[in-house]
């Protein structure tokens, strides 16, 4: 799996961050002044439970080496916008895979992926060489095709993404992708999302092993 945080909001003036924007966003439903202290007052708008101004910032990430069941979920989120692999145009006639652990891990469970995997791919071939179309050969993939996305957020719907993914109710893959997408914004918009990251930290540290 890779995730990487591609492209985030500059402001035009000041010191060009998010957080800056931000601020402006905020002062301006209060008509009230800087304080050279963007960071405090944002985080206690989010304490306050303001968070439309955050809706002004957004983050680009490039996903990719997540399966299709990973994907699916992810672009339930709507607030939101996609640009995605597509199988129609894309030959799939060598797909990559991704398997849960479940699978993976156990000798018996592989062996019957294997076999499995081989017969989709072969099915595939088979159906190209008829003359069958890209679009009509994908009908045979599976939910375990790896695939790539990039996917554009605004701060307020990253925060309720990480709220309800980085959880134990949440499937494991698209998990493991909230939780990286939070450790690659956090330090471009710390007053955003350290709480929440303070808080997933203490709550789940299982989740963010071995993620620097």
């Amino acid at each position: 799996m890779q995730v990487e945080l591609i492209a985030i909001t500059r402001y035009l003036r000041g010191d060009g961050t998010p957080e800056a924007l931000l601020e402006r966003a905020g002062r301006v439903c209060y008509r009230s002044e800087g304080r050279n202290d963007p960071a405090a007052f944002l985080r206690a708008r989010i304490r306050d439970g303001h968070e439309s101004i955050i809706e002004h910032a957004s983050a680009t990430f490039e996903i990719g080496g997540i399966s299709r069941a990973c994907s699916h979920q992810l672009v339930r989120h709507r607030l939101a916008s996609y640009s995605q692999e597509s199988q129609r145009y894309v030959s799939m006639d060598d797909p990559e895979w991704v398997l849960p652990p479940a699978i993976a891990e156990d000798p018996e469970g592989r062996a019957i992926w294997d076999r499995f995997a081989d017969q989709v791919k072969a099915t595939y071939w088979a159906l190209r060489e008829l003359g069958v179309r890209k679009e009509d050969a994908r009908f045979v993939l599976p939910n375990g095709a790896a695939t790539r996305i990039i996917a554009t957020y605004n701060f307020r719907e990253l925060r309720h993404i990480f709220r309800v993914r980085i959880s134990p109710h949440a499937q494991w893959e698209i998990r493991e992708v909230a939780v990286r997408m939070l450790e690659e914004v956090y330090p471009h918009a710390p007053a955003v999302f350290g709480d929440l990251l303070e808080e997933l930290r203490e709550q789940h540290p299982e989740f963010f092993a071995g993620v620097e």
